[in-house]
C-alpha cells in the first residue's frame, strides 16, 4: 500500500506537468481546430531560458529561501514572456498566412517550426543533457512501513508539492478567465464561429494570438517545473514531451480544458505505475494502448463533445 501511495503521488506530479503542457494543444485546437506541434519545443524553449537565467543569477541550494523564491519568480516572468513572443511568432508565420489554405499546410510549416527550434537550441546550446543542480530539499513524509527488506518511506518533496500546486491554481484561472472575462467570450465565440464572431465586433486575430501567447506561457510553466524537479534538460525534451501532452489532450478530449488536465493526469498515472509494477521499456505503450482503447469506444475522449458540422 506504502508503495502505491508514493506512486501515486508521482504519477500526479507527472501528470501535472503533461497537463499544462496539453492545455495549450487543446486551446489552439478549440479555436481554429489546428494541432500545433511546436507547442512541446516550445516547452523545450522555456525550459532553456530558465536554465540559463538560474545560471546567470547564481542560484544555488545554498542560495537563502525567500530571495530563491524570488528570484525563481523573475526567473519564471521572464520565461513566460519569452516563451510567448515564441508562441506569438509561431501563429503569425506557420498560422496566419496560410488560416484559409487547406488544412495539411499549417501542419506542415508547424512541423518545420518545430525542427526549427530544436536545431536552434542544439546549435546554441549544444547536443549534451545540461544539468542542474537541485535547488530545494526535502517534504513531508506521510507514511512509513518496516519490512525485512528494509524501511520505506512514503514521502512527497517541497518540489511535488509546488508543481501540484502550481498546477490547480492555473488550472482554475484559466477555467475563470475562459468562462467569465471578455477574452474567453472572444475564444469561445471563435470556437464556434470564426467568421459570426468577426461579423459581431471580435478581433478574431488578436483573440488567436491571444491564445497561442496564453498556451505558450503555460508551456513555459511546465518547462520551469521540469527543469526543476528533473534537474536535466535536452534539445529533445520537446519532442517527447510534446507527443505525450497531445496524447493526454486527445485523451481527455482535444478542446476541452479539464479534458487535457484529466488526460496529463492519466497519462502519468499509467506511466509510473506501471514503470513501477511492470516494465520502464514498455511504458509508453501502455500509454498510447490506453488512448486506443478509449477512443475505439469514446471517439470524443473522455470530456470530449462530439464534434457537430455546420450545414
Amino acid at each position: 500500500m506504502e508503495y502505491f501511495l508514493q506512486q501515486l503521488i508521482n504519477g500526479v506530479t507527472l501528470g501535472s506537468i503533461y497537463g499544462l503542457i496539453a492545455i495549450g494543444y487543446t486551446m489552439v485546437y478549440g479555436i481554429i481546430g489546428m494541432i500545433n506541434f511546436a507547442h512541446g519545443d516550445i516547452f523545450m524553449v522555456g525550459a532553456f531560458i530558465a536554465l540559463i537565467l538560474i545560471v546567470a543569477l547564481g542560484l544555488t541550494a545554498a542560495t537563502p529561501l525567500l530571495l530563491l523564491i524570488l528570484a525563481l519568480g523573475l526567473v519564471l516572468v521572464i520565461a513566460m514572456a519569452l516563451s510567448a513572443a515564441w508562441g506569438w511568432t509561431v501563429e503569425r508565420v506557420a498560422y496566419r498566412p496560410l488560416r484559409g489554405s487547406f488544412r495539411l499546410a499549417p501542419l506542415i510549416t508547424a512541423i518545420g517550426a518545430s525542427i526549427t527550434l530544436q536545431n536552434y537550441i542544439q546549435i546554441s546550446q549544444g547536443a549534451r543533457n545540461k544539468p542542474l543542480q537541485p535547488l530545494f530539499s526535502g517534504g513531508f513524509t506521510l507514511a512509513e512501513k518496516t519490512s525485512e527488506q528494509g524501511t520505506f518511506a512514503v514521502q512527497i518533496s517541497y518540489m511535488q508539492i509546488m508543481i501540484i500546486v502550481t498546477t490547480t491554481v492555473l488550472m482554475v484561472g484559466f477555467t475563470l478567465l475562459i468562462n467569465k472575462t471578455s477574452l474567453g467570450r472572444a475564444q469561445r465565440a471563435c470556437e464556434q464561429d470564426r467568421k459570426m464572431a468577426s461579423l459581431l465586433g471580435v478581433n478574431v486575430d488578436r483573440t488567436i494570438s491571444l491564445t497561442f501567447v496564453m498556451g505558450a506561457g503555460l508551456a513555459a510553466v511546465a518547462g520551469l517545473m521540469f527543469l526543476l524537479y528533473y534537474g536535466v534538460i535536452d534539445f529533445y525534451i520537446g519532442f517527447l514531451a510534446g507527443v505525450k501532452a497531445f496524447t493526454a489532450a486527445v485523451l481527455g478530449g482535444i478542446g476541452s480544458l479539464p479534458g487535457a488536465m484529466l488526460g496529463g493526469l492519466l497519462i502519468g498515472l499509467i506511466e509510473t505505475f506501471w514503470s513501477g509494477y511492470f516494465s520502464v521499456e514498455y511504458k509508453d505503450v501502455a500509454a498510447f494502448s490506453i488512448l486506443a482503447i478509449v477512443l475505439i469506444f469514446m471517439p470524443e475522449g473522455l470530456l470530449g463533445r462530439p464534434e457537430v458540422e455546420k450545414v
